[in-house]
């Protein structure tokens, strides 16, 4: 097994999971059940091993076991702070916790799906949400917002230029920002939206260990990179077989697969891509942190490959968009380069991480 190196102890001491923690808090929750994988053939006849999140809690995508979580998270430390003492994840749906809770307002930027994991979750504990939408946002995510509860502001034709203002607006209001993703001096927030991430990874590995088979390689999207970081922590800390972790961006947004490069986080430009959710120019420095230390490689798939691997999972009977096949995209780029190999020896897995309607 590999384990991560302490080269970035600054970034890694702000990341130290305990899945336990968000596995207790959906467990209080109807919609939260255990997401197992299916198979399904590729066009050369091998299998792959799909963990389809397009369902996930209801919400469309993964993202509310990160944004849920934390807003939950950050609530109960609201509690502990004025009352002194630990919420039980059972107390987070009393009433009186959610009166305390309606004095707050959670404020982020999102391509859409974080934005939606936060509104649910402070729809669902008490609290109010602000979210700011790039104008490169569709249309469609607006709606599901005000189904939350959630109040809109559209700000700026970047995701970067909406995280400013997210920011700007926690500096002067005093909401609580929940990112998802991190910088020097932010970085609590953010790690717990990717604590809340790790319940897939742990979903995964109690079923592989309880059917005795591992993957071989494992494919990870990534905008930011929180849902790849996480994911790969978990897999190098407590899977006891390891895969190869292959790290997924745009062409237009490889920020991850620049960073590696130069040994330190940067930020990249690019027109935007069809994969939205994914087009992210500077990458979280935790999420960066953890895929330096733990031996990934990375991959980039064009608009082309992305809308191609879309339609194939369709014909598969998934339904999702760019940014959620885009792992399957990059598998099937490079599956080429296993043809000869057993299927003891390659033994691929990927995620679909959306729905087509988000």
């Amino acid at each position: 097994m590999y384990f991560l190196s302490n080269v970035f102890g600054a970034f890694m001491a702000s990341f130290n999971p305990v899945t336990q923690k968000p596995l207790s808090f959906f467990q209080q929750l109807p919609d939260y059940y255990v997401n197992p994988t299916i198979t399904m053939p590729m066009p050369s006849g091998r299998e792959v091993i799909v963990k389809n999140e397009s369902e996930r809690l209801g919400l469309g995508s993964f993202k509310g076991l990160g944004g849920m979580y934390a807003v939950a998270q950050l609530i109960s430390d609201q509690w502990q702070r004025k009352h002194g003492i630990p919420l039980k994840p059972s107390e987070l749906l009393t009433k009186s916790v959610r009166e305390m809770a309606s004095s707050l307002c959670f404020v982020c930027a999102s391509a859409g799906n974080h934005g939606v994991a936060v509104a649910a979750g402070s729809h669902l504990l008490g609290a109010r949400s602000r979210i700011y939408l790039s104008s490169s946002v569709p249309q469609s995510f607006e709606q599901r917002l005000l189904n939350q509860g959630a109040q809109i502001v559209r700000e700026g034709s970047t995701y970067e230029a909406s995280m400013a203002a997210a920011m700007a607006d926690a500096e002067e209001t005093g909401a609580i920002l929940l990112a998802d993703s991190s910088w020097p001096d932010y970085e609590y927030p953010p790690s717990l939206v990717m604590e809340g991430y790790t319940i897939m990874a742990e979903e995964l590995r109690r079923e592989f260990e309880h059917a005795n088979g591992w993957p071989t390689d494992v494919y990870l999207q990534a905008g930011v990179g929180g849902f790849a970081g996480a994911i790969t922590y978990m897999i190098r800390h407590s899977w006891p077989i390891q895969p190869r972790i292959h790290i997924v961006e745009p062409e237009y947004a490889p920020c991850l697969k620049a960073s590696h490069q130069a040994g330190r986080p940067v930020s990249v430009e690019g027109p935007l891509s069809s994969m939205g959710r994914l087009d992210c120019k500077e990458p979280s420095i935790i999420a960066f942190a953890i895929l330096q230390s733990s031996r990934v490689n990375y991959l980039t798939v064009s608009e082309q490959e992305a809308e191609e691997a879309k339609h194939q999972l369709q014909d598969g009977g998934i339904s999702t968009t760019p940014s959620g096949a885009a792992g399957f995209a990059a598998l099937l780029n490079y599956e080429a380069l296993h043809a000869s190999q057993a299927e003891s020896e390659f033994k691929p897995m990927v995620f679909i991480t959306e729905n087509f309607n988000v």
